[in-house]
């Protein structure tokens, strides 16, 4: 009985012991780098400035030396300093290119919120305007910034406007950008905590005026409200209209619901490793229609060693000439232009046919396509190669029984003339329930003997954990390069970086996919990944 005592003291301790270890460590994870891989997603405090309409924005929800922790954090030890130099790189050149020094102007005293928004001009008669919302981590430090950057500028000769709108203090003048002459530049100080910096004293009266009107702005959308609720988590928030995706982000605008009451595009960007993870929400004109049966079978099936996966639930859904299809309208040109660089007629006569599912893979023996046997079988695509010459035949290669796609044409060649050489379009065979469709018969006999399966193509996908999407692609690092060579948003961050970004780059992978209970509602998951 006199044990018991101690016990019970014994065991109040260690409860103790542990609730304070727990709390320690809790408290070690939300100040780590790390925890920006799951940071919870808000809208900031600059969101009452920037207006529903605006065709572009950006909210950066951590501090400027965050990024720069997390690359030092997850790279080996020898890249750790490299890879939180080229961080801090992209870091300058973003707020350079606004005319700000970060080193010098912005350190001492930027907070963890910083948004940049293109603004329409009313009316929209006049080329968009830009605004720039900085958050101070203490009152002093955001009013000492605005006095040595307007007393900097006036030793260099600018002429300062002071002003009063809307009972805040403005200031206007010139300010050089990036590689620019000077530009008009106005700014104001809001509670002390949050430095306005806009492209010309009418953009900022724009921004001061929707952040009194909660209809205007972005802070009380009930639509950017719910789609930051369902994206949950980032580092980083972006929105942009039907106009913005098509001219700056290379995307297609026509499936996209255009209206004035609510952002069509939201996407969450994340760390995720040494890679980035984005997470995007966009609003259709029309309900997106029921798609056939998903692709896993064919994937698990799949035998060969791939630089790049796709999985197409309804090929022929996406290339059919229909403008209420948004599938179509959003996936159909890029689907046609992939096709068309294929070696021969196959490929797109065999997306055209399918309902789906259809996986389509590549590697060094070119490409491969899986569907079901039955759909479509090989009859249906007859009578279109033969208009093109294409004769068939049946072929016996290491035990299977392949149905080939030939023609003969004319090679001249030194000497000979009349050189004759046999086409092939491409060849089919089938195993069981599913059909193999290949550039060659190499790939379908690799694909035949099993030797291995595309294990990092796979592991992309289950990293993005859209199994069940009907649109996934997974690519190696030089499929992802080549891509993002022509973008215009890739070529712009490598420009900022002042360092080439392309060659860091080891792979990629994305899926669409409806949202759930939000028929109208599309989502997109991505993951962009880089070498350590």
């Amino acid at each position: 009985m006199k044990a018991r005592p101690f016990l019970a003291a014994l065991l109040a301790v260690a409860v103790a012991l542990l609730s304070f270890g727990a709390a320690g460590w809790w408290l070690l994870w939300q100040r780590s780098p790390l925890a920006l891989q799951h940071q919870p997603l808000t809208l900031p405090l600059a969101a009452r400035f920037v207006p529903r309409t605006a065709p572009l924005s950006l909210h950066w929800l951590s501090g400027p030396d965050q990024p720069a922790a997390y690359a030092r954090a997850v790279a080996p030890p020898r890249q750790r300093r490299l890879a939180a130099a080229a961080a801090d790189r992209l870091r300058d050149g973003a707020f350079a290119a606004a005319g700000l020094d970060y080193a010098t102007e912005l350190s001492p005293w930027l907070g963890d919120q910083s948004s940049f928004a293109l603004l329409t001009p009313p009316g929209g008669k006049e080329a968009p305007g830009w605004v720039l919302a900085l958050r101070s981590r203490d009152n002093e430090g955001a009013r000492r910034f605005l006095q040595r950057f307007w007393q900097t500028r006036s030793l260099a000769g600018t002429d300062l406007q002071i002003s009063s709108y809307r009972g805040m203090g403005l200031i206007s003048g010139r300010g050089a950008l990036l590689g620019q002459e000077p530009q008009p530049l106005a700014t104001a100080l809001i509670n002390d905590d949050l430095v306005l910096i806009a492209s010309g004293r009418g953009v900022l009266e724009q921004s001061l005026d929707v952040s009194q009107i909660d209809e205007l702005n972005q802070a009380a959308s009930a639509p950017l409200q719910k789609a930051v609720g369902r994206l949950g988590e980032g580092v980083a928030l972006l929105t942009a209209r039907p106009q913005a995706m098509e001219q700056w982000l290379g995307l297609p605008q026509s499936p996209v619901e255009d209206s004035n009451t609510g952002v069509e595009l939201v996407a969450a960007l994340a760390p995720s490793g040494a890679g980035l993870r984005v997470e995007g929400l966009t609003q259709l004109r029309a309900a997106l229609p029921a798609l056939g049966v998903q692709a896993n079978e064919l994937l698990r099936q799949l035998q060969v060693p791939a630089s790049s996966v796709a999985l197409l639930s309804n090929p022929a859904q996406l290339l059919a000439d229909d403008a209420e299809n948004p599938w179509g309208s959003l996936l159909g040109p890029a689907l046609r232009q992939a096709l068309s660089r294929e070696e021969g007629p196959l490929p797109a006569l065999l997306a055209s046919a399918d309902s789906g599912p259809l996986l389509w893979a590549h590697q060094s023996e070119g490409w491969l396509m899986g569907s079901r046997a039955d759909n479509p079988g090989a009859d249906l695509l007859q009578p279109a190669l033969e208009a093109e010459g294409f004769s068939s035949s049946p072929l016996q290669s290491r035990g299977q029984t392949l149905q080939a796609w030939t023609r003969i044409q004319s090679k001249p060649v030194k000497g000979n003339p009349d050189q004759l050489q046999a086409q092939l379009a491409g060849a089919r065979a089938v195993q069981g329930s599913l059909a193999w469709w290949g550039q060659g018969l190499a790939i379908l006999n690799q694909q035949h003997e099993g030797r291995r399966s595309p294990q990092e193509r796979l592991d992309q996908l289950e990293l993005l954990g859209s199994g069940q999407a009907p649109y996934q692609w997974a690519m190696d690092g030089a499929t992802a390069r080549g891509l993002l060579q022509g973008w215009k948003p890739w070529r712009l961050l490598n420009t900022l970086s002042s360092s080439p970004l392309t060659p860091v780059v080891d792979g990629a992978a994305l899926a669409l996919e409806p949202e759930k209970g939000e028929p109208r509602s599309l989502r997109l998951h991505a993951l962009l990944e880089l070498q350590h």
